[in-house]
């Protein structure tokens, strides 16, 4: 069964992404914005044909932001924007711009690149835009190639670009490394905020959480499940007869023996001290019976020892339904009645007990 908060860590990344995307989302306005100012420019400058095309680039960017506003797809809003940036940036190394200060916008791309992608896609779409810009500095004749540049300005422009480059790089692989050791620690106490250190089980605020979430799939769908409350028999006398030592080991080993009984969606909890609780998704109460009954007697045989002394351990259990309770309150205090009956009748033994539970354990008589 699925922890309720197992998906945190996920969320963090969902949160992430979705501010990636506003992030886009306003830059792609504010590029429309400038886009807009710098082509009338431009265009007022008598460089109608450049105008032009900056006034396209905006047609492509609101394609994109308007294919996002239609989907949600948040990988084709990232992969079009590179897309276009690039797209851009190369026709205005190309182009030169206004008075061929166009290459100065490449230092726009590399912080955009890292933070879009990943170090290794961010990596090898810069290092492809640097070829690029080799081509274009080394050959002007080249069509659709009108600029030239000086050697001082090319040098200039690759060195401050470098530069640039290995300190996102470096800034961007710190925050990703910061990131996922905040999510690894963010693991390891939420981990530890709903698990029993001694036995390794679900503590007892982690299986409420479990328990509300049950109730409700079990009034939306009608899916029933059963629990079952168990506690070691004469407990105390182990810790006062051969230590605290041998008490935890008591309880380390029942829920190893618990874990080999329970099914994967099944969930086991140390409800308190030596009382446990397991939870029995689409589980009726002949089931739970059969099951609860099962591990009473694996616990029975099995040999518990400390320091070579053998430990004398039993267990009883109350089980419950929920199609027995009226609320989850209800189904709790059913479950320690049917407990208390089972220790009041001489301990060692499940509660309730029915007529069927002993007659779907029997072997079936022969014809």
């Amino acid at each position: 069964m699925p922890h309720p908060t197992s998906s945190g860590q996920l969320a963090a990344g969902e949160r992430e992404d979705a501010q990636v995307s506003r992030l886009l989302t306003w830059l792609s306005a504010t590029a429309i914005g400038f886009l807009i100012g710098i082509g009338a420019k431009a265009w007022f400058a008598g460089h109608s044909t450049h105008a032009w095309v900056l006034w396209c680039f905006i047609g492509l960017i609101a394609l994109n932001m308007l294919y996002f506003a239609s989907t949600g797809n948040r990988a084709r809003q990232k992969a079009g924007m590179i897309v276009i940036v690039g797209l851009l940036f190369t026709y205005l190394i190309a182009s030169g711009g206004e008075s061929n200060t166009g290459p100065l916008w490449f230092y726009v791309f590399p912080p955009l690149l890292f933070y879009l992608t990943d170090l290794k896609t961010g990596t090898a779409v810069l290092l492809f835009c640097y070829l690029v810009a080799v081509v274009v500095f080394q050959f002007p004749g080249l069509p659709l190639v009108s600029a030239e540049y000086s050697m001082d300005f090319k040098i200039r422009f690759f060195a401050a670009l470098t530069f640039e480059s290995i300190f996102c790089f470096v800034l961007e692989a710190s925050r990703l490394k910061a990131r996922n050791e905040l999510l690894t620690l963010a693991e390891t106490h939420e981990h530890a905020a709903r698990t029993d250190e001694l036995t390794g089980l679900a503590n007892r605020r982690d299986m409420q959480n479990r328990l509300a979430m049950e109730f409700s799939r079990y009034q939306r769908s009608g899916h029933h499940f059963s629990i079952a409350l168990i506690d070691l028999d004469l407990f105390k006398q182990i810790n006062d007869q051969f230590g605290h030592d041998a008490g935890d080991d008591v309880l380390r080993e029942f829920a190893g023996l618990i874990r080999t009984v329970i099914r994967q969606a099944d969930v086991a909890a140390r409800w308190g001290g030596e009382e446990f609780l397991v939870l029995l998704p689409d589980t009726s109460l002949l089931q739970a019976l059969t099951l609860a009954e099962r591990l009473r007697s694996d616990v029975s045989r099995h040999a518990f020892r400390f320091r070579d002394q053998a430990l004398p351990v039993t267990i009883s259990a109350g089980v419950c339904s929920i199609a027995k309770a009226r609320s989850l309150d209800d189904l709790l205090k059913q479950a320690d009645l049917h407990l208390y009956n089972a220790k009041e009748s001489g301990r060692n033994r499940i509660a309730p007990r029915v007529r069927s539970q002993e007659t779907e354990s029997s072997p079936s008589p022969s014809p």
